[in-house]
């Protein structure tokens, strides 16, 4: 008998270096964020038992996530509900718009320049720089296309405009980002979530815990592909770049994984305040 698609999936990812913590915040900002952002620590066990991620390896993640300042913790009598913190939040609702709507750059042969030169400050800067598009072609220089946001952390850098011929704009785009390497994650993302794609489509009902599961892992590895890639104008691109049909893959999965996946967090979460929210109005415009 055929091994069911997303099982497949879920031993590739226990297969890869532990990563709860990076899906822990995977699944606070796409499944609790548009639902208030709070939830009881009891209902993110829940979730990680469906990928028999032991408890205390969860309370461990949780932990050192409110000691870096992702997470922050409420307690209300015997139960601890945790939401992200303010930097958490400010990250990944930028985050948010680069993976669910992004805005490709129309501005070929145009780039935003910062400049950061303090060390320390650099490596403050580097994850955040990275996720919101920034490529580094050397020591303390981050470029952008044009019209990129400048994330919060970085808004007290020298930050100037630049423009460069076709020539020049190659070879600033060829130091700064690793184009091939990001076009086969994008490859690697398609080949590895096609089969859900059939099971989506084929079965009459999902079941909650599967689609929410499906959701999430879908969301954490296109996310961590996605993430890396610049968003540069076509004109920019190399021929057949993979990212228009990832996008339009990963949409028609993640919209049809919804409904079954919130009717999960409706049975399963709970918030500091109760039940969960109804999601925002955000939720609906992903990947639209």
């Amino acid at each position: 008998m055929a091994a069911h698609p997303l099982s497949r999936i879920v031993n590739r990812f226990k297969r890869e270096p532990s990563r709860t913590g990076s899906l822990i915040i995977t699944f606070y900002g796409d499944a609790i964020l548009p639902r208030g952002g709070s939830l009881w620590l009891g209902t993110l066990l829940q979730f990680l038992e469906l990928l028999d991620t032991d408890g205390g390896v969860v309370r461990t993640a949780v932990s050192r996530l409110a000691a870096d300042g992702w997470l922050a913790r409420d307690k209300i009598g015997r139960k601890s509900f945790y939401k992200l913190a303010a930097d958490g939040r400010d990250r990944f609702e930028l985050a948010v718009r680069h993976v669910y709507n992004p805005q490709p750059s129309t501005a070929a042969g145009r780039f935003e320049v910062l400049l950061i030169g303090n060390g320390a400050d650099r490596e403050a800067s580097r994850a955040v720089l990275s996720e919101a598009g920034f490529g580094n072609p050397m020591p303390g220089v981050w470029v952008a296309p044009s019209g990129v946001a400048v994330p919060a952390l970085a808004e007290g850098t020298i930050r100037l405009a630049a423009s460069a011929d076709d020539a020049m704009g190659w070879r600033l785009i060829g130091a700064s980002w690793p184009l091939e390497a990001i076009a086969a994650s994008y490859r690697d993302f398609l080949k590895t979530f096609a089969p859900l794609q059939d099971w989506v489509e084929g079965a009459e009902a999902l079941e909650p815990a599967d689609a929410m599961l499906a959701r999430i892992l879908l969301i954490h590895h296109y996310r961590r592909v996605i993430l890396r890639d610049p968003l540069l104008p076509d004109a920019l691109l190399p021929a057949d770049w993979p990212a228009p049909p990832a996008r339009a893959f990963c949409g028609a999965i993640y919209r049809a994984l919804l409904p079954a996946s919130e009717q999960w967090l409706d049975n399963h979460g709970e918030s500091a305040s109760g039940p969960l929210p109804p999601p925002g109005r955000e939720l609906a415009l992903r990947f639209r």
